[in-house]
C-alpha cells in the first residue's frame, strides 16, 4: 500500500493545490494529514474544505486546537494570525451546514492514530500535539530515550517543519543528506525526490511542510509511505510561491513576514 502523508499546510492553497496534483499523479491509496491545516496563512478555509474532502484520516494539530480554543504558548504574530483565521472560518462561504461541519470536523480530529506498526501524530509521540522535536534533538539521549519508548516501530510526525528521519541509534538524516536520491532536477515545476529505507529498528520520521518549510528550501515537503517495500519516498515541489505571499499581503491582520519567510524556507 502506498500512503501519502502531508503536514503543516498553513492555509497555503498553492502549496495544497501543487502537492494534491502530484499525489493523484502517482496514484496512493490514501491519504493522511498531521495536522495544522490553518494558521499563518491567507486561504484556511479553502485548506480545511480541501482536507475534510480528500484525506481519509487527520491528526489534531496546535494551530487546529488554537482555532477551536484559546492559543496557549503562541508569539503575538501566530496569536494575530489565529484569531484573523478564526473569522475566516466563522465567517466562511458556504451555507450553514458547511459552517457546521468546518468546525466539527476539526472539534473531532484525534490528537493519534495508530495503525498497526505506524503511530500518526502531529508534534511527538509522547506529547502529541505540542512537543517539538528537532534534529539537534538527537543529541539529548534523555528526551530521545523518553520518545523511543513511546512506539512500537514507526511513528510520523510534523509541527517542526523540518523533513527527516531519526534513528534508534541518536542519529537524525534529512532526505538531502540520503543517498537515495531519486532526481535531483532543479528546472522549475519538476518534482525532486528521495527514497529511503526504513530501518528494521524504531523510527520517527518528521515529513516536512506542504505549506510553510523551515529547512532552507522554499519547495513543499510530504511523503509517500510505501508499506510493502518498507520506503518513504520524500517529494519536494515548486509551487508559486509569489501568489501566496502577496495574498498575505494584501491582509492586513497577517504579517507581511509570514509571506517573506516563505521565499526563503524559514
Amino acid at each position: 500500500m502506498k500512503r501519502a502523508i502531508i503536514s503543516d499546510i498553513h492555509g497555503n492553497f498553492e502549496a495544497l493545490t501543487v502537492v494534491m496534483a502530484d499525489i493523484a499523479a502517482r496514484g496512493v491509496e490514501s491519504i493522511f494529514c498531521l495536522g495544522d491545516i490553518i494558521g499563518y496563512g491567507p486561504n484556511p478555509v479553502d485548506c480545511l474544505d480541501t482536507v475534510r474532502k480528500k484525506c481519509q484520516r487527520t491528526i489534531l494539530g496546535n494551530h487546529d486546537q488554537a482555532a477551536l480554543f484559546d492559543p496557549d504558548g503562541f508569539n503575538p504574530l501566530a496569536l494575530q494570525a489565529i484569531y484573523w483565521t478564526r473569522a475566516q472560518i466563522e465567517n466562511g462561504p458556504g451555507s450553514d451546514e458547511d459552517f457546521d461541519q468546518r468546525w466539527g470536523f476539526l472539534g473531532d480530529l484525534p490528537p493519534r492514530f495508530l495503525d498497526g506498526e505506524f503511530l500518526f501524530v502531529h508534534g511527538s509521540p509522547r506529547e502529541p500535539t505540542n512537543e517539538y522535536v528537532f534534529p539537534e534533538d538527537s543529541y539529548d539521549d534523555r528526551k530521545m530515550t523518553a520518545l523511543f519508548g513511546r512506539f512500537e516501530r514507526y511513528c510520523f510526525q510534523g509541527h517542526t517543519h523540518i523533513p527527516g528521519i531519526f534513528f534508534e541509534d541518536r542519529t537524525f538524516m534529512s532526505p538531502e543528506e540520503s543517498d537515495q536520491t531519486d532526481s535531483d532536477d532543479t528546472r522549475l515545476g519538476r518534482p525532486r525526490t528521495y527514497t529511503i529505507q526504513l530501518p528494521d529498528s524504531r523510527a520517527m520520521i518528521n515529513v516536512g511542510s506542504v505549506g510553510q518549510p523551515r529547512d532552507g528550501n522554499p519547495r513543499s515537503c510530504y511523503v509517500i509511505l510505501d508499506t510493502e517495500e518498507r520506503t518513504v519516498m520524500y517529494v519536494r515541489l515548486e509551487y508559486d510561491v509569489q501568489k501566496t505571499r502577496q495574498k498575505i499581503y494584501a491582509i492586513e491582520d497577517l504579517d507581511n513576514m509570514l509571506g517573506d519567510r516563505l521565499l526563503t524556507g524559514r
